[in-house]
């Protein structure tokens, strides 16, 4: 599936609610010009959804607080084809230089090799992900923090 049917089968919902968390901090001034926004989409293997949302619910989102990525919001698609097996969030980063950093770091801390083992230790969670790295437009509209 390519990124536009992605974002097509994610829905307007979606991408407003995320475009507007995304501006809600902008404005309140967690961002400035080098602060970049990641878009990740994880592609879930059958039935792996649950065990994924379960290991960031209990592992992987204070792993990220450790290494300076910001977490703005989660979501999971109302409609198929993506429901049940796809997770959309979006990180936020000081820097894109921050974010390779960021991500190193995180990939090599023991603790996330240890949690990542372990719930994959029945079956691969993940079969892809995409990642997207945006910067906020001085024309998005504002919308509040829920």
């Amino acid at each position: 599936m390519n990124r536009r049917d992605l974002v097509k089968s994610a829905g307007a919902g979606a991408a407003a609610l995320a475009m507007g968390s995304i501006h809600a901090l902008a404005q309140a001034g967690a961002a400035d010009d080098a602060t970049v926004f990641e878009l990740r989409v994880y592609h879930c293997a059958d039935g792996k959804l649950p065990d994924l949302m379960k290991r960031f619910r209990e592992h992987t989102i204070t792993i990220f607080n450790r290494f300076n990525m910001h977490s703005v919001a989660y979501w999971t698609p109302t409609d198929d084809p993506l429901k049940d097996r796809t997770l959309f969030y979006i990180l936020r980063h000081p820097s894109r230089e921050a974010a390779t950093a960021n991500w190193a770091a995180f990939n090599a801390d023991p603790e996330w090799k240890q949690v990542r083992a372990a719930s994959e230790a029945p079956g691969k969670i993940v079969n892809s992900v995409d990642s997207t790295f945006l910067k906020m437009t001085d024309f998005s509209p504002r919308i509040d923090r829920v």
